[in-house]
Formats: C-alpha cells, sequence, structure tokens
C-alpha cells in the first residue's frame, strides 16, 4: 500500500501494523516512493544474514607458517624498511 508522506506521519501506528500484518508499506513524497516501511523480521531476513566487515576478513584462509614468519620478520612501521 502506498501511503503519503502526511498521512503516514499521522498514522504511524496504523502503518507499522499494516506492514507487520500485510508485508511493505511504501511512503511516497510528491507523488514518487521515498521509503519503505516493513516489519523487522522481513528486515533481517534480507540483510541479517551478511557478515560484518570484520567476520568477512577473519574468515578468510589460514595463513602458513612461512607466511606468518615473513610478516612478523617485517618491520612495524611504513617505509622503515627504506633507505634514503
Amino acid at each position: 500500500m502506498n501511503w503519503h508522506l502526511q498521512d503516514a506521519k499521522n498514522n504511524l501506528s496504523k502503518l507499522v501494523q499494516q506492514a507487520r500484518e500485510k508485508g511493505p508499506q511504501t511512503i511516497t513524497l510528491r507523488g514518487k516512493p521515498a521509503a519503505v516501511v516493513m516489519a523487522a523480521e522481513e528486515y533481517e531476513r534480507l540483510v541479517g544474514s551478511k557478515p560484518s566487515l570484520a567476520e568477512y576478513l577473519l574468515s578468510g584462509p589460514e595463513w602458513d607458517d612461512d607466511f606468518v614468519e615473513e610478516v612478523n620478520r617485517r618491520s612495524k612501521g611504513p617505509g622503515r624498511d627504506v633507505d634514503l
């Protein structure tokens, strides 16, 4: 269902109830879709399965011992290995 912005503001409780019972509700601004209100469960189903950036990076392949040694051998600061 489409809701004009002013109607959505005046009937927020009804808007949320309909989103939970009947599905996503579109709010229009000057006749064009501007936002969608949906049930939290539906939103979680759509986006909840994506890992955070940290989880994604930590899920990469294991480092072998040689690579770990190489990383630990390097200096800790940028440009420290460069002779000027």
